[in-house]
């Protein structure tokens, strides 16, 4: 990030995060847990498979799961097991990803509104980020059941954006997974991706106004 300094398109006026990957270390969490489960089941399940889940809804998680393993796999029961473990993970400490709170600060000294939109339900998001305590520093918590359509469609960013009463247009979308990029870029909004275990593709590149490296990266581009 050096070179032209990089200026956004539109003044931000409210700021939207993603929270697995972007937030919050989780989706390591989620790897081991889903490929170890597997196994234990006897599949094997590839890196690059759990990599397309990144971002999906757990409705298109079990079409994916289908279309590689086909019907007969134990979906109820490696659920259960995956989430045995990874609970067994996080109870270990959820780690806040890197510039996270410097950011937060940051926003609210400029007086920005903050919102943070998932694919994860709201249970999952007061486990991730409860122990934080960094919840009621967003103005509103978008997650799973809260809109009809999961990403990569728009309609978490859009109902984020409605809920903070700012055009999706004028707001910065956070992101770290490509389902999550092409949500917040259908959805209108302003894009940084943040890249995590996904790395950012041409197609990302394309979608997003810029790519950080941390969300340090993303405070020092706002200021």
């Amino acid at each position: 990030m050096t070179g032209t300094p990089f200026v956004l398109p539109r003044p931000v006026r409210a700021v939207v995060f993603d929270m697995d990957g972007l937030l919050v270390d989780t989706e390591s969490i989620f790897r081991d847990a889903m490929i170890a489960e597997a196994a234990a089941l006897g599949y094997d399940m590839p890196l690059s498979l759990f990599l397309q889940f990144v971002g999906l809804t757990p409705g298109a998680e079990v079409e994916l799961i289908h279309a590689n393993f086909g019907p007969d796999f134990p979906l109820a029961q490696w659920h259960k097991a995956v989430a045995l473990r990874s609970r067994e993970m996080r109870a270990a400490g959820v780690v806040l990803k890197a510039g996270v709170i410097e950011l937060i600060e940051h926003l609210e000294d400029r007086g920005l509104p903050r919102a943070v939109a998932t694919s994860s339900s709201h249970r999952t998001v007061e486990a991730h980020l409860g122990p934080s305590g960094i919840i009621p520093r967003f103005h509103t918590i978008v997650a799973r059941g809260d809109y009809a359509r999961g990403k990569p469609h728009p309609d978490p960013y859009l109902t984020a954006a409605a809920r903070l009463g700012i055009e999706p247009t004028n707001c910065l979308a956070l992101e770290d997974s490509h389902n999550g990029v092409r949500a917040a870029h259908a959805a209108g909004m302003m894009t940084i991706m943040v890249p995590d275990l996904l790395e950012a593709t041409e197609e990302m590149r394309g979608l997003c106004c810029t790519v950080a490296e941390t969300l340090h990266d993303v405070r020092a581009l706002l200021a």
